[in-house]
């Protein structure tokens, strides 16, 4: 199943809310969101920088992802930007694949 690396920022209303339900809360609902899309939560962890939280799901494709990005940012409670992680595997197999391409002004 794809992963995906998901980088939530929490706003002001999303902070209100984490400091009332604590961190457990929030790994809990962020897992029953993962399972109702047919996914996996694989790991949750809070982080400085410029994101709030860092998690890893695994997700049935695309459109499941985009389906989570839109819950979480119509909630108001945080914005997300979600990146599509691949394996070392799949990696090598893209770098076997033959492109056609031409860089601009080449």
């Amino acid at each position: 199943m794809p992963r995906f690396l998901i980088q939530g920022t929490f706003t002001v209303d999303g902070l209100h809310g984490l400091l009332k339900e604590g961190g457990s809360g929030r790994v809990e609902a962020v897992r029953k969101m993962a399972e109702s899309v047919g996914g996996r939560l694989e790991s949750f962890d809070f982080c400085f920088g410029d994101s709030d939280t860092q998690v890893i799901c695994e997700l049935p494709d695309n459109k499941a992802a985009a389906a989570v990005a839109f819950a979480v940012g119509s909630s108001g409670g945080a914005t997300t930007k979600t990146v599509a992680l691949l394996t070392p595997e799949e990696v090598d197999q893209a770098v076997q694949q033959s492109i056609d391409y031409r860089a601009p002004g080449v």
